[in-house]
């Protein structure tokens, strides 16, 4: 068994947290485990948790409508989230879940070690970045520990919002030529200011942000009103 495959079933068996009690199945992650390319999403959905495969629900379709117009498929790349386990009613993440699921994701990117990391919504991004909104950050390339990590919105949230939509399929326009380039440009008119540790970095993540212009549900689904708790998760 790979060290990969190995991780894999940590996960499909983690009981960390408290997402553990409710999941049908973790979802570890799925794809090239050599991919050039690794995209990062925030939560499993209904969907998702059913099969244990990320996106395969509607956003999951949009994604590989996207992937087709640069001339990539799913086969192409690895993608994962940051939670291993579907949040009640695709609330967002909790911090301790967060907690709880990190190592699992550094040891993904460890082992994949692709050249371009795509964060999609922004508890994605803010895993990277968590001093600027993703609607400041979407669209530009930034260096981090030797990778560029290109923002997007969510697919979810594209869905729900046409000017959303756009931009994201502007986004993925630049994925081949970071991919193509040997020495792809990773300047940034940001600072990179990612904590140097998980802790100081999980903990920024919940730090009151920046406010984005355009609050969308976080769901691969659409929203239930059958259910009530925290908030839904922002793909935004």
């Amino acid at each position: 068994m790979s060290d990969f495959d190995i991780l894999d079933e940590e996960v499909r068996s983690c009981t960390l947290c408290t997402l553990s009690a409710k999941r049908t199945n973790a979802v570890p992650g799925d794809g090239d485990r050599k991919a050039n390319v690794m995209f990062i999403g925030e939560g499993p959905g209904y969907n998702e948790d059913q099969q244990g495969i990320p996106f395969v629900g509607r956003a999951g379709q949009l994604l590989n409508e996207m992937l087709a117009s640069i001339d990539l498929q799913r086969q192409d790349i690895y993608i994962t989230n940051m939670l291993k386990c579907r949040p009640p009613n695709n609330r967002d993440p909790l911090p301790a879940e967060i907690t709880a699921c990190g190592p699992y994701l550094e040891r993904q990117i460890t082992m994949i070690s692709p050249k371009v990391i795509v964060t999609l919504g922004r508890y994605s991004t803010a895993n990277f970045f968590p001093n600027e909104p993703i609607s400041k950050l979407r669209g530009k390339p930034m260096p981090w520990n030797d990778i560029t990590v290109l923002p997007m919105y969510h697919p979810a949230a594209a869905l729900r919002n046409g000017k959303l939509k756009d931009a994201l399929q502007r986004d993925f326009q630049q994925i081949p030529e970071l991919l193509d380039s040997e020495n792809a440009d990773r300047s940034s008119p940001l600072q990179n200011t990612l904590p140097t540790t998980t802790e100081e970095r999980q903990l920024d993540m919940f730090a009151p942000p920046p406010t984005d212009k355009e609050p969308t549900p976080n769901s691969d689904e659409e929203p239930s009103t059958a259910e009530s708790g925290p908030k839904q998760m922002s793909f935004l």
